[in-house]
């Protein structure tokens, strides 16, 4: 943990707070995927956005890259055991948003 942050909660929404982060950790829950392929889930993510996204959550170990040495390029993207440890919240916050009514 950042020595300069004391609070376990701040400390996991600098990992994950983002509007992106979330959901590129939760489409991974289901195992590996390709870099074209998790873009696509998330649709109005921007390339910029999405490449900006990887970087941070890769350098923080939460998910992995993997670079196949092929023509064109392959880049797969998969979560780390710190990345899978997420999982129950990750889960969670799906169901609430499932089953919250918008309209109260």
């Amino acid at each position: 943990m950042n020595k300069e942050i004391t609070c376990p909660l701040h400390y996991t929404m600098t990992l994950i707070g983002t509007k992106w982060k979330p959901l590129i950790l939760f489409h991974l829950l289901e195992g590996p995927l390709r870099s074209g392929v998790l873009q696509k889930h998330i649709p109005e993510i921007s390339n910029k956005m999405f490449t900006q996204s990887v970087r941070e959550l890769e350098k923080d170990g939460l998910i992995s890259r993997k670079i196949y040495p092929v023509v064109p390029p392959k880049v797969e993207y998969q979560l780390t055991k710190k990345g899978c440890s997420l999982e129950s919240i990750l889960r969670s916050l799906d169901l609430w948003g499932g089953n919250e009514n918008f309209n109260s």
